[in-house]
């Protein structure tokens, strides 16, 4: 009897021990698989490339990988293996034959200059400066004329591309798509009638890395340039500046309180530097039948990548000579006659805007007042036309068109511009 009782107190024993080893094993068990899988979620986001050698490639559901997958393929490129897909490119020239030379160093950053053969010389200078830079280089040429440039060594080194009397904002939209030049940091799209004598491409390139600069511009000399803005002329005071100031006079004010072209946020568009990221902004703000680029530098500032008050400025320690030379093989007669159907077109376009309807004890349409002066860039309402502009333009012999008629003809695309962004395209 003793001894029955002794295996039951002992069998009893032994069954609260399983319990009691069962319900520690089960919360413990618990704690480590939820301990597992938030674990293997964060090696997931930090190290997604060592997953396949870890073998934990499958362990994040298949819908948030194929959601992600189908995110981000190009589109087009969905029946291809992922691993084959190239979304970019680059303007790095291959040998047709055998493996390229090694590059020690990346060409990190592209010229472009729209040229024509007579102004050659210039262009070489520059071209050479900038190669010996480390730059990639790619020509526009206008004139349609390439092969006398093969007089240079440099010539098989660079890209050209060929295209009658088109400027460098057609080539630009056309053969500068941001994917094909995603390599490159920084974007120069020069004209040809530049001096290059007091410019460092790579002095330049660390300024402008230092003080953040976006979008910008090397400064003109004000003693030897054509200067059409007062910020362009260089300054001694400091590698950069940023704004003007500007108390009297006509025109637009500018003092330290203001936020907009042209007193601050704005380069000219002779000679803009862009960084990839501004640069694709920029691109797609180019309109396909855009030309001649009046008011797009007062529209750049849009693709800053922030405040353009900061964002974009003139290098003043590197700077560049505007020779104001005419180009793009159109001789003066040609220029004149354009800019002045432009004008007359243009009055008659306002005419015919401005003019009330006729009823029945109107006599004839109400009177415009004829003048020249031109409302302030910021103060343009998206409703609000110029007054008819006097097609009369006075012109100097050899000489480059005055800065006010060129301005003239363009308010008609600033207008346009003015309207895109206060219907919500470019805010």
């Amino acid at each position: 009897m003793e001894m029955k009782l002794h295996n039951w107190v002992l069998q009893l024993a032994d069954s609260n021990c399983r319990r009691s080893c069962a319900c520690g094993i089960f919360p413990t068990s618990l704690v480590l698989c939820i301990m597992f899988f938030m674990g293997s979620v964060l090696i997931a986001q930090d190290y997604p490339e060592k997953l396949p050698k870890w073998g934990m490639n499958n362990i994040m559901p298949n819908s948030v990988s194929n959601k992600c997958e189908n995110r981000c393929r190009a589109h087009g490129s969905e029946a291809l293996p992922e691993g084959i897909v190239v979304t970019s490119s680059n303007l790095n020239m291959r040998p047709l034959w055998g493996f390229p030379e090694k590059i020690k160093d990346l060409k990190r950053s592209l010229l472009t200059v729209a040229v024509g053969v007579k102004q050659k010389d210039l262009v070489n200078k520059m071209v050479e400066k900038f190669l010996l830079n480390g730059f990639v280089v790619m020509l526009f040429h206008y004139d349609g004329v390439v092969d006398e440039w093969k007089d240079f060594a440099w010539c098989d080194r660079v890209i050209h591309v060929a295209a009658i009397n088109q400027t460098k904002w057609w080539f630009a939209k056309r053969f500068l798509h941001p994917d094909i030049v995603a390599e490159y940091d920084y974007i120069f799209i020069w004209d040809e009638d530049l001096g290059v004598e007091d410019f460092n491409p790579q002095r330049y390139l660390e300024t402008v890395k230092r003080e953040g600069l976006e979008i910008s511009q090397p400064a003109l000399d004000g003693n030897k340039s054509e200067v059409h803005h007062k910020i362009t002329v260089r300054g001694r005071r400091s590698d950069v500046h940023r704004r003007i100031f500007k108390y009297s006079g006509s025109g637009e004010k500018c003092d330290e309180n203001s936020t907009a072209p042209p007193c601050t946020g704005w380069i000219e568009v002779m000679a803009p530097v862009f960084t990839r990221e501004a640069w694709r902004c920029v691109w797609y703000m180019i309109q396909n039948d855009l030309i001649h680029a009046w008011g797009l530098d007062t529209r750049i500032g849009y693709c800053a990548q922030g405040d353009r008050t900061k964002n974009v400025g003139v290098v003043d320690s590197d700077y560049v000579v505007h020779l104001g030379l005419p180009t793009l093989g159109a001789n003066e007669t040609d220029k004149m006659g354009f800019i002045e159907d432009q004008l007359a077109q243009h009055n008659a376009d306002l005419l015919f805007a401005t003019s009330p309807p006729m009823g029945d004890n109107d006599s004839e349409p109400e009177k415009l007042t004829t003048t020249t002066e031109e409302p302030p860039i910021s103060k343009l309402a998206p409703s609000s036309m110029p007054p008819p502009i006097n097609p009369r333009i006075e012109t100097k012999k050899d000489k480059p068109l005055r800065k006010q008629n060129i301005e003239e003809v363009g308010i008609r695309g600033l207008l346009i511009t003015e309207h895109w962004f206060n219907q919500g395209k470019g805010s």
